[in-house]
């Protein structure tokens, strides 16, 4: 919020409309969601090269064990 500072001491008392523009300013229960959106992305991110690399590992291990029968 440091570089919104100026801003804000700009629009603190200019009237209403302002009041509204500080409030939605310094509103942050929108950057918790967005936060926890990106977090569950990359773990998303992460789980599908896991799984694609454990995969294909598994899978020549399978065929190994049917060759090897």
């Amino acid at each position: 919020m440091s570089c919104l500072s100026p801003f804000l001491s700009l629009v603190e008392d200019k009237g209403e409309m302002s009041w509204s523009l500080c409030r939605l300013v310094k509103n942050r229960s929108g950057v918790t969601a967005i936060e926890y959106g990106l977090i569950a992305a990359l773990i998303a991110v992460a789980a599908v090269v896991v799984m694609g690399t454990v995969g294909t590992n598994l899978s020549d291990v399978f065929s190994e064990v049917a060759s090897s029968l």
